[in-house]
């Protein structure tokens, strides 16, 4: 059987705002990037896999696209010899942001599979150096914004959010704040793409930041209750739990940023 070009989609009730893939693909991928046998040397190949992925779906789905004329190199031998068709708009501007630290190679994996279908003078990359604040008991209480590096205006432009682990949503709650807080004008559209995302953290998105796009690869709610977990996502809310009380995903990868930048040495 031939698989499909692009992810199927899962079932859910969190709204239209939320793609959550269900696609044979990226689940064995992402299987495969949260397997304790998955070591640093191999989980940064994999991870731009995977977004790779993920962001040929998001450009399809969410970028505007016009009708254009586009000469091939047969031009030189047939005046004929030009493609027509609606392709991604090449006006429109792409800011990728990279949140410190997990956030980082997946950011720049979009930024260079972007620029292969878009003008690179047109998309960007931007860093937020956003860091969670715990209590005395190594509980999750907030996030913090340290020193980042933005390249202005966003006006008009379509944002995205590649980070990679969607655990309580603070993180991207937070970076919406700071985007549309920018002078010059709102963005035409923020996207969150995530790996894996907890209930908890589609929740707090979508109630903080209605409007804002959720997509990602695993939806993670392995501490919900029998029914909820025999139910399509989001038919039962209030007995969905993707977060132990560490606020660390179940099932999640188990430390995607240590992991990524090989922390312990």
């Amino acid at each position: 059987m031939v698989a499909p070009a692009m992810p199927a989609h899962l079932t859910h009730h969190y709204g239209d705002d939320v793609v959550l893939f269900a696609d044979p693909f990226l689940s064995t991928l992402l299987a495969r990037i949260s397997s304790p046998d998955t070591g640093t040397a191999e989980l940064p190949a994999l991870v731009r896999t995977a977004y790779a992925r993920l962001l040929q779906e998001v450009l399809v789905r969410e970028f505007p696209r016009r009708e254009q004329r586009i000469k091939t190199r047969m031009t030189a031998a047939e005046p004929l010899a030009f493609v027509q068709d609606q392709l991604l708009c090449r006006d429109t501007k792409l800011v990728i942001t990279a949140v410190i630290r997990a956030g980082i190679l997946p950011a720049q994996a979009c930024y260079e599979a972007a620029i292969e279908v878009l003008p690179p003078a047109n998309v960007r990359l931007d860093f937020l150096n956003i860091s969670r604040t715990t209590d005395a008991e190594h509980h999750v209480t907030g996030v913090r914004l340290d020193g980042s590096k933005l390249g202005g205006s966003v006006h008009g432009a379509i944002v995205l959010l590649p980070d990679p682990m969607g655990a309580t949503g603070g993180t991207v709650c937070r970076a919406v704040d700071v985007y549309r807080e920018l002078q010059g004008g709102p963005p035409a559209r923020i996207i969150a793409a995530h790996l894996m995302v907890t209930p908890e953290a589609v929740q707090r998105l979508t109630h903080t930041h209605p409007g804002v796009r959720l997509y990602a690869g695993r939806l993670d709610r392995g501490l919900s209750t029998a029914r909820a977990l025999a139910s399509a996502p989001g038919t039962f809310p209030d007995e969905e739990r993707g977060l132990n009380d560490m606020q660390y995903i179940v099932p999640g990868a188990g430390g995607m940023g240590e992991l990524l930048t090989n922390s312990w040495v």
